[in-house]
């Protein structure tokens, strides 16, 4: 039993952990780099320069016809009469210049530029919201590293406080004050203190990398600390908060701009029932050279054409944009009904966790206080070693508690700014 004793309460200490001398950011640093290396980001910022490039298109149409260039070189054996030259020549160019110029196509003209307009307004929201969705990402990798290093502090404090204990108690044990299992339930408790800071301490890398590869380092990258100021109240009132959302949020903007645009494409298909009119001037040229001046003469005409019958392909095509229209009729219906819902969510989401930090640090106050008179007590005698784990367990639970609410009020202030598609306060900025 001797034996067995003294192999339980032999040392058990890992190796001291190396400076940590990690590249560090800010988190405004980490918002930039971010923004320029998500590739969903990228993407978006993509789509608004298709939607710039189709706007300009679809006013282009009103003012300027297509012209096209186009010109032939043909080798003749035996030689063939070239219309250039009025004589058989073995080369014959033909060169020709085409401006057309669309006088009527049903209206759809106008609907495309409607839905040019909307489509475009949808990219600049989905921007909006991605830029806000990357910076909610980075946000939340930049607290999460922070919060598990603060975590390993606990745990290492609470592996600590374990040996200490582990060393009164053996003291006791020796002198008789106690019985061997005081220091049994010691070293038990130091156990699972060593695996708790092993496991927090793997959880924290794991976090640096996690931000490293957010912000485009080719390793581990560390947190620079935040101030720890109590979170301040929100400058906007709840009912402020749905109205701005609803009225500029990024997403119920993206889905009104969406069934717009699949109106204008509706109205457009429409325009198959109706006749096309096309007026085009053509110019042509023969001659035996590339650049072709002997020949030439132009054809200006006017075109009128009515589609009578596709085989179906007309209605298929109204059918789909009517379908499309509808879906996104009623998707942009539904986020109308839960702007409500989604602002009060994350709005009482800021002021529960706000609330809960100062709830958290008076319970860790209290945790601590319990922790120095069990201590105080259990080396008096006066109480058992039971009650002294129990406030060390409780006290690490408490500063875990206090740690994951100040971090989860910043992740909640986040959040409701990606709903509102700005920032509420200017010390982050996204770029």
């Amino acid at each position: 039993m001797l034996a067995l004793l003294l192999a339980l309460q032999g040392p058990a200490a890992p190796a001291a952990v190396a400076i940590d001398t990690l590249p560090q950011v800010t988190l405004r640093e980490a918002l930039q780099r971010a923004a320029q290396l998500d590739p969903n980001y990228v993407s978006a910022l993509g789509q608004v320069d298709n939607a710039v490039w189709a706007r300009r298109s679809a006013f282009s149409v009103f003012i300027l016809p297509s012209i096209s260039l186009a010109t032939t070189a043909t080798r003749n054996n035996p030689p063939f009469f070239n219309f250039g030259t009025l004589r058989p020549e073995k080369y014959a160019v033909q060169g020709s210049i085409t401006a057309s110029y669309d006088l009527f196509l049903g209206g759809q003209k106008f609907a495309e530029l409607s839905r040019s307009g909307a489509a475009l307004e949808s990219a600049h929201a989905g921007e909006l919201i991605q830029r806000f969705t990357t910076a909610f990402l980075t946000e939340s990798d930049y607290y999460d590293v922070l919060a598990n290093a603060e975590l390993d502090r606990v745990a290492r404090d609470r592996l600590r406080r374990a040996r200490e204990q582990l060393a009164v108690a053996r003291a006791k044990v020796s002198s008789g004050a106690a019985v061997q299992t005081d220091s049994l339930n010691l070293r038990l408790e130091l156990t699972r203190a060593q695996i708790a800071q092993l496991q927090q301490a793997s959880k924290l890398r794991v976090a640096r990398l996690q931000l490293g590869r957010r912000i485009g380092a080719a390793g581990p990258v560390d947190a620079a600390p935040l101030d720890s100021t109590l979170a301040p109240a929100l400058p906007v009132s709840l009912a402020d908060a749905i109205t701005q959302a609803a009225a500029q949020g990024p997403e119920y903007r993206r889905v009104a701009a969406d069934e717009r645009a699949a109106a204008a494409t509706y109205r457009s298909r429409l325009g198959n029932y109706l006749p096309h009119a096309t007026l085009s001037w053509t110019g042509v040229g023969f001659d035996n050279k590339f650049l072709p001046s002997g020949a030439k003469f132009t054809q200006l005409s006017l075109a009128i054409s009515f589609p009578l019958w596709d085989n179906m392909r007309r209605e298929l095509s109204l059918s789909q944009a009517r379908v499309s229209r509808d879906v996104a009729r009623a998707i942009r219906d539904d986020m109308q009904r839960a702007v409500q819902h989604d602002v009060t969510a994350a709005y009482d989401a800021y002021e529960t966790t706000r609330t809960s930090v100062g709830l958290s640090a008076e319970a860790l106050a209290a945790a601590r206080e319990s922790f120095r008179i069990q201590q105080t007590r259990y080396q008096s005698g006066a109480t058992t070693i039971l009650d002294l784990v129990d406030a060390e367990v409780n006290l690490s639970q408490a500063e875990a508690d206090y740690v994951a609410a100040r971090y989860g009020t910043r992740l909640a202030l986040a959040g409701l700014e990606t709903i509102l598609g700005k920032r509420l306060f200017t010390d982050k900025e996204p770029q």
